[in-house]
């Protein structure tokens, strides 16, 4: 698995009907960027609601890191279990969840948020049922923390890589100023690195990065499928001098000559009126158990 793309460093636009050495197609990568764009509405929106409510969630943990829920759970199947951090609404909305129902809960709370014990435990059942049926499906977990250091998420990595279970699991870390240069793993020369509880792949990659998370995702996810068991993938932030994932993507797209202030903009209209019909939606009717659809969407 590659766990950096060099497509920053190129300069030469391609033409729009190219895509180039990427292996994306591009109505894959107007996709993506197009999911962030949203995901990132939703979370401003959300931060909003929660200020406006006096809510002590951090909603706006999820600005600036669209980067990682969009290109690791992009690819996700029907059949496939997404578990994400509390508050953190991106990953569920890119699987499929209704903005009504992602809203509601702020509106309408009947059941406790479900704590991050309760999530990973969703996630594992999820895939030793797969593994024991022979099921193509896959668990997710998008965690906001760096999971090799919690107790809860090491044990889930742990069992994890014992049973082989299929699995991709998805975190954030955050690099002190002048971090070390990543090398990229590969199955010939690179180094693939190791969680100190599992023997499976553990891949670090820009976290600003679209493109390349998404390709290994891509990767881990067939990986998966196949019966190989899981992986981690370590999305990396410069603490010091962290970079726009919308920004860096919009430079990509340019470059490649897919990306226009129209379509931008038409995108954004359309969602915001999503938005604002979903949450009217949500302040009117009364929920039946958001919590239980947010931890297992």
């Amino acid at each position: 698995m590659t766990s950096k793309t060099k497509e920053k460093d190129a300069v030469a636009p391609a033409p729009a009907d190219k895509n180039g050495f990427s292996l994306i197609c591009n109505e894959k990568l107007l996709d993506i960027y197009f999911t962030m764009l949203r995901c990132r509405m939703l979370a401003e929106r959300t931060r909003i609601l929660a200020m406006e409510r006096n809510l002590t969630c951090d909603a706006s943990a999820a600005i600036g890191h669209e980067a990682t829920a969009v290109g690791a759970v992009i690819d996700r199947l029907p059949e496939d279990t997404l578990v994400s951090s509390p508050g953190d609404l991106a990953p569920c909305f890119i699987h499929g969840l209704p903005l009504e129902a992602l809203f509601r809960g702020f509106f309408h709370p009947v059941a406790p948020e479900f704590e991050m014990v309760a999530r990973l435990k969703i996630a594992t059942d999820a895939a030793v049922a797969n593994k024991l049926n022979k099921s193509s499906g896959i668990a997710f977990v998008v965690s906001a923390e760096e999971l090799a250091s919690s107790g809860p998420l090491l044990e889930a990595l742990s069992f994890a890589g014992l049973n082989s279970l299929p699995m991709i699991f998805v975190s954030r870390k955050t690099m002190p100023p002048e971090p070390p240069v990543v090398e990229s793993p590969t199955k010939k020369n690179g180094i693939d690195l190791k969680t100190e509880a599992c023997a499976f792949p553990a891949i670090a990659v820009d976290g600003s990065d679209a493109v390349a998370v998404y390709r290994v995702a891509h990767e881990a996810i067939a990986h998966a499928r196949m019966g190989h068991g899981p992986t981690l993938i370590e999305c990396l932030t410069d603490g010091s001098n962290p970079a726009d994932p919308i920004l860096n993507m919009e430079k990509y797209l340019i470059r490649k000559g897919l990306f226009t202030e129209e379509l931008k903009t038409e995108v954004i209209g359309g969602f915001s009126r999503e938005l604002d019909a979903a949450l009217e939606a949500a302040s009117a009717c009364p929920s039946s158990n958001p919590s239980t659809r947010l931890a297992s969407c």
